[in-house]
């Protein structure tokens, strides 16, 4: 993969259009690009007419070797990940290496995503962030929808940042959902739309609930930065939430004009804002 003075970008593309979107853009861009696509997370689609190689998510050797023989200098991880058991995995070698290293911290929600980051730097590959190649999906703060929070809602966002903030030190989940300061949910291994959905059967009466959303403090940027998009607004609608808050300059848009067409036809609000000290 000549041509570009970091050789081709790798991809490992988890679920979702945004792997299938830095491959287009990447390939607009005279760039060639490898996908490894896992079993049971990409969706097949993403790979069409793309060169790339099918790897189970513990082969860890096998797929340092498929980008290396691709002629890869840079990696990208794109798109949500299942969070699958130890068990399952059937690990390579260098995998179980790699755990047996990592203790404790395996077990976090960002765990094993961030050891597979650490391997691929161990093989003089440069792991970068989906905002290096996919400039302006980072929203900026302020209201980005026909409807605006109020002082309910806001209120309910400060509640749940600082709810995200204390779930941060377990590495657990990027999402909470708040109704007049009641924590309806908080996202685990489900994924945000699963809770969302689980939230919407919580609900108590009064004021509909908000969604919060945003980086866990210390997060390697480079894995599973919080990222939403039209799916999440149709989620919410579909619970009875009043609108979603995600954290400024940290969390993706996919597809912003669609995600915010589809809030204002639903009448829910999108607000970004500052999470460190909850300044609105």
């Amino acid at each position: 993969m000549a041509g570009h003075p970091n050789g081709g970008l790798g991809i490992l593309a988890g679920g979702g259009p945004l792997p299938r979107r830095i491959a287009d853009t990447v390939l607009g861009e005279g760039r060639q690009v490898f996908v490894v696509a896992f079993e049971g997370q990409t969706d097949p689609a993403t790979v069409d007419g793309l060169p790339h190689a099918w790897m189970r998510l513990g082969a860890t050797s096998k797929t340092l070797e498929a980008l290396h023989a691709a002629g890869c200098g840079e990696v990208v991880m794109a798109g949500p990940m299942k969070r699958p058991t130890l068990s399952s995995l059937r690990l390579d070698l260098r995998s179980t290496a790699a755990i047996a290293r990592a203790g404790a911290r395996v077990f976090g929600d960002d765990g094993l995503l961030s050891l597979i980051v650490e391997e691929m730097e161990r093989e003089g590959l440069r792991v970068v962030g989906i905002e290096d190649l996919l400039g302006g999906y980072l929203v900026p703060a302020g209201t980005r929808t026909r409807a605006e929070p109020d002082a309910r809602a806001l209120s309910d966002a400060v509640r749940g940042i600082a709810v995200l903030k204390t779930l941060a030190r377990a590495d657990i989940g990027q999402a909470v959902a708040v109704q007049e300061g009641i924590v309806l949910a908080v996202e685990a291994v489900e994924g945000t739309d699963a809770m969302i959905a689980r939230a919407g059967g919580l609900r108590r009466e009064g004021a509909a609930p908000v969604l919060v959303k945003g980086r866990k403090p210390g997060q390697n940027d480079r894995v599973d930065r919080p990222t939403i998009g039209p799916a999440t607004v149709a989620a919410a609608a579909a619970a009875g939430f009043a609108g979603i808050v995600v954290e400024a300059l940290e969390t993706l848009i996919v597809d912003r004009d669609a995600t915010v067409t589809a809030a204002d036809a639903a009448g829910l609000f999108l607000h970004a804002m500052t999470f460190d000290g909850a300044q609105t």
